[in-house]
């Protein structure tokens, strides 16, 4: 009996005992292992065979929450990652890396190692650009989430969908980290920068008509199961270089909706500009702006192409009914980039972005910049249509913070 046959949560030296008799590297391998994870949830080690030079990430689920062990979480979030890792292959081949196989007892799996690619966030931080990115992810979402809508699948193959991840655990944890606290702290947990305390009081704790309609979103985002969604798509869940871009880390997917991943790459890349602002890269700052704008752009352009090649559904072939669903997601995705922009500037999961900025007094600008622009977003969302949209949005939140 092997001990791996019972689940424990492994430590550095048990991994390449475990990718070995797992079949994964021979067993005359000379392997080393190191963890290189830095989330929330996992861990998440890379495994190299010194005589070949052949690796592979072996990422393990533990049951609590890195940041808080009060915050337990099911294991079972692993399966569903690596299911729907290779779902997106399919869907969207050479974006996602590729997953080799997973482990129900110790909730691991193992993968495609992309050491050769930077983690995005930190490349923002460092202000590299990539010029590709825009149509990568934009290709990337319209395929995953436009393809596995009632637009597109057999309805009752989608609702076997929606069952099979069904994922409560991490849903809860967005519903409240995202949805809930960044608005009332009624947990306690909100990180509020203390020069923005004051601001953050009357901008977000005080404004009735604010928490009115995240409770309209809140609520959208628990009943409205129009795709298989990342569910947390942001920077630090991107690899990239210059010719490639590979999402991974879709353990809090789900079925809701599409506008919720878009909208949080839209965030994070405001996240970007403002590291970028705090530093004076003005060219990079640029970049970052004019990525929202083809990445959304080209969104919606891929999205109604590919539309006409997918749809499936009679009733979804009505004339102009395509353009009023895109209208639909595109305001979500406002709604969406608003809550996202919130809550990593005041809840408890913040970005190094934000937060590495070294001057207080850009730091205290670029919170307030965010949260200006998340409320614009959110209380006009249905005004948010293109890529230019999302910009000048930005650009009245940077002069109304000052």
């Amino acid at each position: 009996m092997s001990r791996f046959d019972t689940y424990f949560l492994m430590k550095t030296p048990d991994v390449p005992e475990y990718v070995k008799e797992k079949g994964y590297m021979p067993g005359d391998a000379d392997l080393s292992a190191k963890e290189i994870g830095d989330g929330n949830l996992n861990y998440v080690y890379r495994v190299v065979d010194a005589k070949t030079g052949k690796s592979v990430i072996v990422k393990q689920a533990g049951v609590a929450l890195r940041i808080s062990a009060e915050m337990k979480v099911s294991t079972d979030r692993n399966r569903i990652e690596s299911e729907i890792l290779q779902i997106q292959w399919k869907y969207a081949p050479g974006l996602v890396p590729q997953i080799f196989g997973y482990d129900t007892v110790m909730s691991a799996c193992v993968m495609e190692d992309l050491s050769d690619h930077a983690l995005m966030r930190y490349a923002l931080m460092r202000h590299e650009t990539f010029p590709r990115f825009a149509d990568d992810v934009s290709t990337y979402m319209v395929n995953t989430l436009l393809k596995t809508t009632d637009v597109a699948m057999e309805h009752k193959a989608k609702k076997d969908m929606v069952k099979r991840f069904i994922n409560p655990e991490l849903c809860e944890i967005t519903e409240d980290l995202v949805l809930t606290e960044p608005y009332n702290d009624c947990n306690h947990r909100n990180l509020v920068f203390p020069k923005n305390a004051e601001f953050v009081r009357r901008e977000l704790y005080g404004d009735e008509k604010l928490h009115l309609e995240i409770a309209k979103i809140k609520f959208d985002f628990m009943n409205n199961a129009q795709a298989l969604i990342h569910g947390d798509l942001h920077t630090g869940s991107i690899f990239v270089k210059q010719d490639s871009t590979r999402v991974f880390d879709p353990e809090f997917a789900f079925y809701g909706p599409m506008g919720y991943d878009i909208g949080n790459i839209v965030a994070n890349l405001i996240f970007a500009y403002d590291n970028g602002k705090a530093a004076g890269d003005e060219k990079f700052c640029a970049w970052t702006l004019q990525t929202i704008v083809e990445t959304l752009d080209l969104f919606r352009e891929k999205f109604l192409r590919v539309y006409d090649e997918c749809v499936t559904d009679v009733m979804a072939r009505t004339p102009g009914f395509k353009e009023w669903y895109l209208s639909t997601i595109m305001t979500d995705t406002a709604a969406y980039a608003g809550t996202e922009l919130i809550r990593r500037t005041v809840g408890m999961a913040q970005v190094k972005d934000v937060t590495t900025i070294p001057d207080e007094e850009k730091r205290a600008y670029a919170e307030r910049l965010n949260i200006l622009c998340a409320k614009d977003y959110i209380m006009n969302r249905a005004a948010f249509q293109r890529g230019a949209d999302y910009v000048a949005a930005v650009r009245r939140a940077a002069e109304a913070a000052k």
